[in-house]
């Protein structure tokens, strides 16, 4: 089971669980991307964000936009501006994908409703602590992060739980006896030009 509080994420999966194909025009360049982005934010905006269309476009967005950044208003509305890519492999057929995705329940929601069985594994992937919170309209404050790591901690499950390693964030989990570890990422800090690699939190418990 996947549980993400970005709604638009779980509709690309459900879609891609029966089999997608993609239909709409998927070309680099600035002209498509806006009008691609002003479709899909007018389909959410009309109650329309769980459709097959909504799919496509937010995959199209997403390998499109700046830095594949997932990003929204509080409005909702996607507002992560074009990408710099020179050329982008995308993907039209997902049917390979369904034998393996057809077993998954995915879902949309806060963690906290999450019906967790004892035994069950948990892997926790909250928004970063860094200063973009908006991966979707609710956004996600350090106050969500002590309900995440509270939360982590009372269950009776195996848990790990990745984060930015700041320093605030190793502390937060190491109070509440997680055993953490840090580790250079695969990805460079930020957007800004900052080439170095980025430190990631690991934090293990019960496993």
């Amino acid at each position: 089971m996947l549980n993400d509080i970005n709604p638009h994420p779980v509709n690309l999966y459900r879609w891609i669980q029966t089999g997608l194909t993609l239909s709409i025009p998927l070309n680099n360049n600035r002209e498509t991307f806006d009008r691609n982005r002003n479709q899909f934010n007018s389909l959410v905006r009309g109650g329309q964000g769980e459709s097959r269309e909504a799919a496509e476009l937010f995959y199209y967005l997403n390998r499109t936009c700046y830095n594949g950044l997932c990003r929204f208003n509080s409005s909702g509305g996607f507002n992560t501006p074009f990408g710099r890519y020179k050329r982008i492999n995308y993907i039209t057929d997902f049917q390979d994908y369904r034998p393996v995705l057809t077993p998954w329940k995915f879902q949309s929601g806060d963690f906290e409703r999450l019906k967790v069985r004892r035994g069950d594994f948990v892997y926790a992937d909250p928004p970063y602590d860094v200063e973009f919170t908006h991966y979707s309209k609710e956004g996600f404050s350090w106050e969500d992060q002590i309900r995440l790591a509270d939360w982590l901690a009372g269950l009776e499950s195996p848990v790990v739980a990745s984060n930015q390693g700041t320093e605030r964030v190793l502390n937060l989990y190491l109070e509440r006896g997680f055993k953490v570890t840090t580790l250079k990422a695969p990805r460079m800090i930020n957007c800004t030009g900052d080439r170095t690699k980025a430190t990631e939190m690991l934090a293990v418990r019960g496993v």
